[in-house]
């Protein structure tokens, strides 16, 4: 067992090398039992449809819970050159506009935005 104490100069490190292990082309989909329960399944298929027939590089995961059930499906996404967006209440629709336009055109959709993470949050 490992009793090392933890330092805040280890704690940074330890947050940067997880850092650097995250794609930064990356889409994310809830699937927690909310997610599934409000239609996740349906929009992490069309994602990754939409996303092979584009031939787009861009990693397609599912991830648990963000604990924002009342928002679900959530979809969050990070392209390089971006924030880190969090999409709420997508359906197959939505989803396929996010490919369209967050991923392809680096723009947002505006009306299902829930969170925006910037460059100086961690």
């Amino acid at each position: 067992m490992n009793t090392q104490k933890l330092t805040a100069a280890s704690l940074d490190q330890l947050a940067a090398d997880c850092a650097a292990k995250v794609p930064k082309n990356l889409i994310r989909v809830g699937m927690s039992t909310c997610g599934i329960a409000a239609g996740a399944e349906a929009v992490l298929a069309t994602l990754r449809r939409n996303v092979a027939a584009r031939g787009l590089k861009i990693a397609v995961e599912q991830c648990g819970c963000a604990g924002m059930c009342y928002a679900e499906p959530l979809v969050e996404v990070a392209v390089e050159g971006m924030p880190t967006v969090t999409y709420g209440r997508v359906t197959p629709q939505i989803a396929g506009e996010i490919i369209e336009q967050h991923v392809e055109r680096k723009l947002f959709v505006q009306d299902y935005i829930y969170t925006v993470k910037v460059d100086d949050e961690k």
